[in-house]
């Protein structure tokens, strides 16, 4: 099993969606799935990200554009170097996402979206942070999914049903997605080949 292609590159698995849907979780698990079978494997999550090299950014349209172009940019630098990068980020501009996966595109490294999908209800559910809690008490707006927009993922390389499936079953998905190229269709039911 190996996620690099022919030159040694390896590849960018972008994990959209709303908050709470499962993004950083899928990531951890895929990752401790792809390090135990001797992969190269760095996860690079939003909240992390948004303290340390997106630190300063708020969250306007402007702000959050900047905050997935700065992590798009770092995600290929990894995966041009062998590793699978896994993105635990909202990136909530389908624009921020497609000039990211065109940044892969022009240096030669794959990128796959994979869409996190859950409904906003069951998101909100699982508000570990208490954002959609903060925004019902009318202490934060601009929550994504709810007060601010979110784009939708209309042809993704994968689409993970969080509200059917365990964190592992997903995991497992991803997983598969960035190991075997000729799945990439297959897995996600109407996923574009890479």
């Amino acid at each position: 099993m190996t996620a690099t292609d022919s030159s040694g590159r390896g590849v960018t698995a972008w994990l959209t969606g709303l908050p709470s849907a499962g993004k950083s979780s899928i990531a951890e698990a895929t990752a401790t799935l792809a390090a135990s079978r001797g992969l190269a494997v760095q996860v690079l999550d939003g909240d992390e990200l948004r303290r340390t090299l997106c630190a300063g950014l708020g969250f306007s349209r402007e702000d959050r554009i900047t905050n997935v172009r700065r992590i798009g940019y770092v995600a290929e630098l990894l995966a041009r170097n062998g590793i699978i990068a896994l993105v635990a980020v909202i990136a909530p501009h389908r624009v921020a996402r497609d000039a990211v996966r065109a940044h892969h595109e022009r240096a030669g490294t794959r990128f796959l979206e994979v869409h996190v999908d859950a409904p906003v209800e069951i998101c909100s559910l699982r508000d570990r942070k208490g954002l959609y809690a903060r925004q019902r008490a009318g202490t934060l707006t601009g929550l994504t999914g709810v007060d601010d927009g979110y784009d939708r993922p209309e042809a993704p390389d994968l689409r993970l049903l969080t509200a059917t499936h365990t964190v592992d079953a997903c995991a497992r998905e991803v997983l598969q997605l960035v190991t075997d190229r000729a799945q990439v269709a297959a897995i996600s039911g109407k996923g574009r080949p890479s």
